[in-house]
């Protein structure tokens, strides 16, 4: 069984728009800038990856995790056809942190809020008209976790269409825990490298419409799987059997083997343990297949909840296009990825037909989706 992807939408620190973000990715543009509105002598990073949408320079402002919001399922409603109207669709969202930024300013500097500002519900409701909205906290694996809830409503025929978002604005506090923990802060993020240093914070949001039946527009894609787990093994630490049990789950319920998969759209975080266990399960589960695989953590920065769903757009647009954006900074793959279909320098042109999306989650929530291109 398949669902059609029929509209998406994303902002990012490279682009406003699907389009607009992967040609940043194609084209290896960054969006990596100086700080933008914490206090730089608070910190020894003083960079991050944020959308740069604020009115003043160094002026912090609330509710811009739900502008983001808003923006992405505007985009995808319209690209799908939907009315403006969306209070017959559910919008589920998976997020990171929610409106924790705006918290932080009022209690800092007393910068007022409304507290139903605070649930993304009531911002989708009043913009779109949406009643049946559902906001699911789950880090760094949140939107993939919500698809799969929204297959399940799909599979279970309690809707014919559900709109999937996912959306983190950087917070000042998320920001200082990785500054302490990153005692010499990485300059870049160089995913699935051997000098790799660490992640940095990105700000974004992503949305799709996925519909039972196609209609007449034209489809972006099919959702063919989305495999969920949640190993527990640690906090923070990924669990190789946990990662390698999303993946296989995902192939088998899309009745695919691994040779069938083009192209794997990683996690790949920057980070020396995530990306060791990445590149450790991907070789097995691929071993004698070589599938292109990359990463766009680079360009965008770990843009938390929407990560997942963010890739998976990109997935979407290298399969319409069958030109697979590269890993930015990759010069010496890690040991474990030595073998590996390893996309780094130039972008890879060919044929595409299949790609598989990981996202892996602090508490060892593991997501995994399989998407087709439209033909």
């Amino acid at each position: 069984m398949s669902y059609a992807i029929t509209g998406t939408g994303a902002v990012a620190s490279i682009g406003a728009t699907p389009g607009e973000i992967f040609e940043s990715l194609r084209t290896g543009r960054s969006g990596l800038a100086p700080l933008r509105a914490f206090r730089r002598e608070h910190f020894n990073a003083q960079q991050l990856f944020e959308i740069d949408d604020r009115a003043a320079e160094g002026v912090d402002e609330p509710a811009r995790a739900t502008r983001f919001l808003l923006e992405a399922v505007r985009q995808a409603a319209a690209d799908a056809g939907l009315p403006e109207d969306l209070s017959g669709i559910p919008v589920l969202v998976g997020t990171g942190l929610r409106e924790l930024r705006t918290l932080e300013l009022w209690w800092r500097d007393g910068v007022p809020f409304d507290v139903d500002g605070l649930d993304f519900g009531a911002a989708l409701r009043e913009r779109f008209g949406a009643v049946d909205t559902h906001t699911l906290a789950g880090a760094c694996s949140a939107s993939l976790y919500a698809l799969a809830l929204a297959w399940d409503l799909l599979e279970q025929g309690e809707a014919d269409t559900v709109i999937v978002a996912g959306c983190d604005a950087v917070t000042e506090s998320m920001f200082g825990q990785a500054d302490r923990v990153q005692f010499d802060p990485p300059p870049s993020v160089r995913p699935f490298d051997e000098n790799r240093q660490g992640t940095i914070l990105g700000e974004g949001a992503a949305a799709v419409v996925l519909s039972r039946e196609p209609g007449t527009r034209p489809v972006r894609g099919w959702l063919r799987s989305v495999a969920v787990n949640c190993d527990a093994h640690h906090q923070t630490a990924p669990d190789a059997a946990g990662v390698e049990a999303a993946v296989r789950e995902a192939h088998e319920r899309a009745g695919l083997a691994p040779a069938d998969v083009d192209l794997v759209v990683l996690h790949a975080t920057g980070t020396p343990l995530n990306d060791k266990t990445e590149a450790t399960v991907t070789a097995k589960v691929f071993d004698g297949t070589r599938p292109a695989l990359t990463g766009i953590k680079s360009l965008t920065g770990h843009t938390s909840g929407s990560a997942g769903l963010l890739s998976l757009i990109v997935a979407l647009d290298s399969l319409d296009s069958g030109v697979v954006p590269p890993i930015a900074g990759l010069t010496d793959p890690l040991p474990e990825g030595a073998g590996l279909n390893l996309v780094a320098g130039e972008p890879l042109s060919g044929p595409l037909g299949v790609a598989q999306v990981n996202s892996f989650g602090f508490g060892g929530v593991n997501a995994v989706a399989i998407v087709a291109g439209a033909a």
